[in-house]
């Protein structure tokens, strides 16, 4: 492990604890912009997301500090620590690096941690995370059901903050389609129907490659099985391989999914019955579902579709509709007076921050509430996810009791609310 050099705060404290500080201290010591205000923060994932979404989204927050970066690729991390070091021109020491994120977690001086990592390492970094004194901000999805009810005893036996990584509810549209159907503008809601992309868009290629220098693949690999590498199983493309994703269904219908349970009062529970279809690319490397046609029913009677195409979501109830066409497209209604309709004074406003899910987890931090979108409900539309995944790959229907999480009186689909873990990675 590489030595930790002390950060200015904890030098700061140390000085002058031991009533040797110096005779005058630097004006940017005090005030609201002091390194010992603000919130330092470790990125862990560094790649494509990881630097374009949510490494850009803490340079900007005033009261957060990124002293750390991560990656098991070397070229993302040095492009990752050269893009923090640009933009803290007074940086002393600068951002430290490194491929292994176990040296960031045994760092005291570091807050909070931000995981921009494929699915498989969501949950086990997360849980050592928090179990080394740090607040979490993790990406989507989960890998399994039963790695997310771990999380969830995790997040609250530990008393941390932990932020659900998405946009979506602090993006107007979703936000105001919620609220509208939860205070009954479209009368008692129906039907939900969710329509997310075909993806993959073709089957990978499993010839072996040799693995690049810059890249620790052992370590990416992690909790997974052994597999040879190729470059169409790792960064972007894990998503369509099994091992380390619940395909498009995980990765897209982790956002629109969580908007129809947000909108349905039934964030913290889920369907009790699922039929699910889908068809798989043949002969490749990738073997998530491509085309799928999934129906979900709820206790209370809502009936949600999911089906591959043009990316929308629309709720249908007895007095109208309401929904977008498009990714994130405008809002759309049945009528003006639905789409123009107010939410008065007691009625039920949705939480929310405009200002999105990194400045709401800064908030949560110091304020130690639960984030917009917290690991319970973050589980439940995981939950969701997997839930379609389970039936297309059993080729039958399936009956979930949401208060049990558990399905019912089926063994076979009971044995994949988890998988096993490479050694020696455990969240034991």
């Amino acid at each position: 492990m590489k030595k930790i050099q002390p950060t200015r705060r904890s030098f700061l404290k140390t000085t002058l604890a031991a009533g040797v500080g110096p005779t005058i201290l630097p004006s940017g010591l005090f005030g609201a912009d002091a390194p010992s205000n603000k919130i330092t923060v470790g990125c862990i994932g560094v790649g494509g997301h990881g630097t374009g979404h949510n490494l850009r989204a803490y340079l900007k927050q005033a009261d957060a500090r990124v002293v750390m970066v991560c990656d098991v690729d070397g070229k993302r991390m040095e492009r990752a620590k050269k893009m923090v070091d640009s933009f803290y021109r007074d940086s002393g020491a600068g951002c430290a690096i490194t491929k292994d994120f176990r040296e960031m977690l045994a760092r005291p001086d570091i807050d909070a941690v931000m995981i921009s990592t494929p699915d498989h390492w969501h949950t086990l970094m997360s849980v050592l995370a928090l179990r080394s004194g740090k607040d979490v901000q993790c990406e989507k999805p989960t890998l399994t059901i039963d790695e997310g009810k771990i999380l969830i005893r995790e997040v609250r036996k530990r008393n941390k903050v932990f932020q659900t990584s998405t946009e979506d509810r602090a993006i107007p549209v979703y936000h105001r389609m919620a609220e509208l159907v939860r205070n009954g503008r479209i009368g008692k809601l129906e039907k939900i129907e969710v329509i997310l992309p075909k993806q993959p868009k073709g089957p990978g290629n499993p010839t072996p490659h040799p693995v690049p220098n810059e890249l620790d693949y052992d370590m990416w690999l992690g909790p997974a099985p052994e597999a040879p590498y190729t470059k169409d199983r790792v960064h972007f493309n894990f998503r369509w391989i099994w091992d380390y994703s619940g395909g498009i269904i995980c990765d897209w219908g982790a956002h629109l999914f969580d908007t129809a349970q947000w909108a349905n009062d039934t964030e913290r529970s889920g369907p009790v019955e699922i039929d699910g279809k889908g068809t798989h690319w043949e002969g490749g490397l990738y073997d998530t579902v491509k085309n799928y046609d999934v129906t979900y029913r709820y206790e209370n009677g809502v009936v949600m579709t999911c089906r591959s195409g043009n990316p929308s979501l629309k709720f249908i109830g007895t007095k109208g509709w309401v929904g977008n066409f498009g990714w994130r497209a405008e809002l759309k209604a049945s009528s003006d007076k639905i789409l123009n309709s107010v939410i008065e004074k007691g009625e039920t406003p949705l939480f929310t921050n405009p200002a999105g899910e990194h400045r709401n987890f800064l908030d949560c931090v110091k304020s130690r509430k639960d984030p917009y979108f917290p690991v319970d409900i973050g589980h439940r539309v995981s939950t969701v996810c997997h839930l379609a995944n389970l039936s297309i790959k059993l080729g039958r229907p399936l009956k979930w009791n949401p208060v049990k999480e558990h399905f019912v009186k089926d063994d076979e689909a009971n044995g994949l609310r988890s998988r096993e873990m490479r050694k020696p990675w455990s969240l034991t």
